[in-house]
């Protein structure tokens, strides 16, 4: 499942608090196509049917099916510039160690 640092938590927070109904509003990832590389980031005031919620330190991250599949085993990351601009990363999980 996708993971958010601890960075991109406080960020999507950010940014759903500015919504109306931020107590059940989150930022919604979307993807065309499997093959395709392009992700599409917006807030939204609720998950739509299907979706796969993710919430961690408050925040709420609505992924898409197809987007899901692609995003289940990385790290969603944001940063902000000195202009406010959002910037987000995606990085593979880290190997857990097998027991």
């Amino acid at each position: 499942m996708l993971t958010l640092t601890e960075n991109a938590s406080t960020v999507v927070k950010t940014i759903v608090d500015q919504s109306s109904e931020a107590d059940r509003a989150g930022l919604r990832i979307s993807q065309e196509a499997v093959d395709s590389p392009e992700l599409q980031v917006v807030a939204t005031e609720e998950p739509l049917p299907g979706d796969q919620v993710v919430e961690e330190a408050g925040a709420r991250v609505f992924l898409e099916e197809t987007a899901a599949g692609t995003l289940d085993d990385k790290v969603l990351d944001a940063q902000v510039d000195d202009d406010g601009g959002v910037q987000f990363t995606i990085s593979q999980q880290p190997e857990q160690p097998v027991t």
